[in-house]
């Protein structure tokens, strides 16, 4: 059942709660990481990709933003970082403290909002493959079930002085290539299929995988690594071991067909993310994808594999917050008739500003998209792929709650 709380003296439900904690961030009390740290995975390092469970089981990213703006100051531009400064100017994030009882409990401006925990312990980020690679920055583990490859090797696109704006391995990417600085080392395909193993038949932590590398400028050569990487992963750890779903985002390439070989490698599903609707603003905030890729390389490759392969087989990351709630849903729904997925990953304001800002949209936006997802969901039968919930998405958590969501229909939480 989708879990209540009251933020700001009204009722919300946990889905408006997951986004209201992504987008604003967490200062998190020392004696929280001190108090759980070695019974759950919850880890001061912002490499380890924290989360935090609300009582109804929805994941939730938790980025400590003390520690998150320590790290950005190494890795982000001045320019960057002073709007996200202006940003921070009035700004209140989530507190997450010890309560008397022990609990971690979430509050906000001073009033409690509910008890959290954490995913169970693990030893993943203390780990190094056969080559010495540590695990630590190179995959994380993702909610409770998910195991997850950022970036496989490095956005060519970035490099090239096209990073997609919101992106912040993107940002790092190009002010690398700016300086002339190599990127670090990337993971081999025996150590990604290594890491992999460890996950899902070690410590039994995943039962689903998603690869992503950067876009590159030869998509053709990509589908062709990444069903080497696939197969690396089957000697190794073995495909048949996989519980969930095997999940590749890739840049499209100029034939659709080539995406055969990911399918035929062991891929469940395979995205090519547009990350917005909108054509103008994409130009702007996607400047790579829409000079490189564009955008009817994407939807041609989706409909391919949607066609080919049938519904639900084919999904797009979309960016919630980058665009109004209007062209979201309309892209959202334009790609449903053809049986694809839309994911929707929210922005997060101070990982990289947009169009020079850093400021998310109010809750009113957050809970219209929730809504009209529910419904193109429903309408055309669209099932995200996942199983609890990954950390900042908030499409599984939808899809999963849409019968609430729908009915009877909510209450809109107006803006401040």
């Amino acid at each position: 059942m989708l879990g209540k709380s009251v933020f700001e003296g009204r009722e919300i439900d946990s889905l408006d709660l997951k986004s209201l904690i992504i987008t604003r961030g967490v200062r998190v009390n020392d004696g929280v990481y001190k108090r759980f740290r070695d019974e759950y995975r919850v880890n001061p390092n912002p490499l380890t990709c924290n989360c935090l469970i609300l009582p109804d089981g929805t994941i939730a990213q938790m980025t400590d933003i003390a520690l998150h703006l320590r790290y950005l100051r190494q890795a982000m531009s001045l320019e960057s970082l002073k709007q996200i400064g202006t940003f921070f100017q009035g700004w209140k994030p989530f507190d997450l403290k010890l309560s008397e009882q022990g609990k971690a409990t979430l509050s906000y401006d001073g009033e409690k909002i509910t008890d959290v925990s954490f995913p169970r312990k693990s030893h993943f980020y203390e780990q190094k493959t056969s080559s010495g690679l540590p695990f630590l920055g190179n995959a994380v583990l993702q909610g409770v079930d998910t195991v997850a490859f950022q970036s496989l090797w490095p956005c060519e696109i970035a490099r090239a002085g096209y990073s997609c704006q919101f992106c912040y391995t993107g940002g790092i990417s190009e002010q690398l290539a700016k300086k002339h600085k190599p990127e670090p080392r990337i993971p081999s395909l025996k150590d990604a299929a290594e890491i992999v193993d460890y996950a899902m038949n070690n410590e039994k932590m995943a039962e689903y995988i998603q690869i992503t590398g950067g876009s590159t400028m030869n998509p053709q050569a990509e589908c062709h690594t990444i069903g080497e990487l696939l197969r690396e992963i089957d000697s190794v750890a073995g495909l048949k071991n996989v519980r969930g779903e095997v999940l590749i985002f890739t840049t499209p390439p100029s034939d659709p067909k080539m995406l055969d070989e990911i399918f035929d490698a062991g891929a469940d599903r395979i995205a090519c993310s547009l990350e917005l609707w909108d054509e103008k603003l994409a130009q702007i905030i996607t400047p790579g994808k829409t000079k490189f890729t564009t955008r009817k390389r994407h939807v041609d490759a989706l409909k391919y594999v949607a066609k080919e392969y049938g519904p639900n087989k084919a999904c797009s990351t979309f960016v919630v917050g980058l665009e109004p709630v209007e062209s979201f849903l309309q892209g959202a729904e334009a790609l449903a008739i053809d049986g694809i997925v839309t994911m929707a990953s929210l922005w997060i304001p101070f990982g990289r500003p947009v169009m020079g800002n850093a400021k998310a949209p109010g809750l009113e936006y957050y809970q219209k998209v929730k809504v009209g997802l529910a419904e193109i969901y429903e309408k055309y039968g669209i099932v995200p792929p996942g199983g609890q919930g990954f950390n900042v998405d908030i499409d599984k958590d939808i899809w999963q709650h849409r019968g609430e969501v729908l009915s009877p229909k909510p209450i809109l939480v107006a803006d401040h």
